[in-house]
């Protein structure tokens, strides 16, 4: 199987999972779903930190998000699936930047800290030498499981991410992030249009089916050129 494809189908045992004493249900309904997933199997099979590579790789292959020699930003990129993806796809300078300490990937700079933090466009500029030619949102809170809530509050990370992206990308550079289906993000895409020559929304294979999460894709930024 290449790093590209998805998981091979075929005939699987599924595991069930009991509901133990101190876990409860929606524990163990993860824990079942991850038990049975192809992909988590394929991401230990291939070695990546995540089954969430497999969504960075699709979306890659789509629209060849990740140049030779790009200066790549991975924003909230713990566990490093993704930062692990643009290193191993060519990218020149990858950096990953979380709150959560990371463990080191070859080729990666990896910073901890918030990426709201008012000093880290320069650390960033300092760190890839120059402006990015891609940022990379895979962030989501943590799931309230009242669909308008986590909506908006996945929205206003998304919209933070898009913030930093126009503050630290470079001419006709590339914008990804995860947003979730629910109307407010409407306004986003609208202000992205207006920065982004082409912005497109994706749902690569490796996005459970019954997630509402999709990806927004807005390619050549133009700067400072941007119409009023």
């Amino acid at each position: 199987m290449s790093k590209s494809a998805a998981p091979p189908g075929g005939r699987k045992l599924t595991v069930n999972v009991k509901t133990a004493k101190k876990r409860s249900p929606a524990s163990a309904e993860w824990l079942r779903r991850q038990l049975n997933d192809p992909y988590v199997t394929a991401a230990k099979q291939q070695g990546w930190r995540s089954r969430a590579a497999f969504k960075l790789l699709e979306l890659d292959d789509r629209f060849h998000l990740i140049r030779p020699g790009a200066r790549v930003v991975d924003l909230g990129a713990a566990p490093g699936g993704w930062t692990q993806v643009a290193t191993k796809r060519g990218a020149g300078i990858v950096v990953g930047v979380d709150l959560l300490p990371m463990d080191p990937i070859p080729g990666a700079i990896l910073i901890q800290g918030d990426f709201n933090d008012p000093d880290m466009p320069e650390r960033l500029a300092a760190a890839l030498g120059g402006k990015a030619d891609l940022v990379l949102s895979d962030m989501a809170p943590n799931t309230t499981g009242h669909a308008a809530t986590d909506h908006l509050r996945i929205m206003a990370l998304a919209e933070l991410a898009a913030a930093f992206a126009r503050e630290v990308l470079a001419e006709d550079g590339t914008f990804v992030a995860k947003v979730f289906q629910g109307g407010s993000e409407r306004a986003m895409l609208e202000a992205l249009k207006r920065d982004f020559v082409s912005v497109r929304h994706a749902k690569p294979p490796a996005s459970r089916k019954e997630s509402s999460e999709l990806y927004v894709v807005a390619m050549g930024f133009r700067g400072g050129s941007a119409p009023g």
